[in-house]
């Protein structure tokens, strides 16, 4: 949507109109989903429901602070990582203290029957399950690295956003950004190689 009618929609919230912040919700929900659902290599459908609402919740309460020196989106989307990272490691805890355990993609709901639906439109079975993999490997590697490194690779390549929409967001010139991105991505590459070979050395032998 254009800028200027965003900011339009955005002032009409502040001004507590309903309709607009059903407006905003129907614009942006989705995308914040999908989002999420990358984060997160093995947030379930009901995960990623949950961290959305919290994160619309506080989009609710602090879109006052909203600066506007980037997109609405691109802070919905740092908003996102963050209520994702604070929800893994709740899981995580929970798991810790005998919490639930996590579920597969292939999973059925035991209500439906049907199998997890993420929010974003799936790719073939196989490339699914490859994609599954790959995220769950790099999802391992990014809480590994965490920090500036993990927050600008999410905001490039979960977010899809530009060096000009992440230079805004993280109040960084582009150059910086270019330079922090690649050498965060081979610092990833180091880490994922060794969460790899981790997991090859602990696999038993068939």
């Amino acid at each position: 949507m254009a800028a200027g009618s965003e900011a339009d929609l955005l002032a009409r919230c502040l001004e507590g109109e309903a309709r607009a912040w059903d407006e905003l919700f129907d614009r942006h929900y989705a995308a914040a989903g999908r989002f999420i659902f990358q984060l997160g290599y093995d947030f379930t459908r009901e995960d990623v429901d949950e961290i959305t609402q919290e994160v619309f919740l506080t989009v609710i309460r602090n879109l006052h602070t909203f600066q506007r020196n980037c997109q609405f989106q691109t802070w919905l989307f740092k908003i996102s990582a963050n209520k994702a990272r604070d929800y893994r490691q709740k899981q995580s805890a929970a798991k810790r203290g005998g919490g639930r355990a996590p579920l597969s993609l292939q999973n059925e709901d035991p209500e439906t029957g049907f199998t997890i639906d993420p929010p974003s439109s799936a790719p073939g079975p196989d490339l699914a399950l490859l994609n599954t993999e790959r995220l769950h490997l790099v999802g391992q590697a990014l809480e590994e690295i965490g920090g500036p490194c993990q927050e600008i690779i999410e905001l490039r390549y979960f977010a899809d956003l530009s060096y000009e929409e992440i230079s805004k967001s993280l109040q960084l010139n582009q150059k910086t950004v270019s330079s922090r991105l690649s050498k965060c991505l081979a610092k990833l590459e180091v880490i994922t190689r060794q969460i790899l070979s981790r997991e090859t050395f602990s696999s038993p032998s068939v």
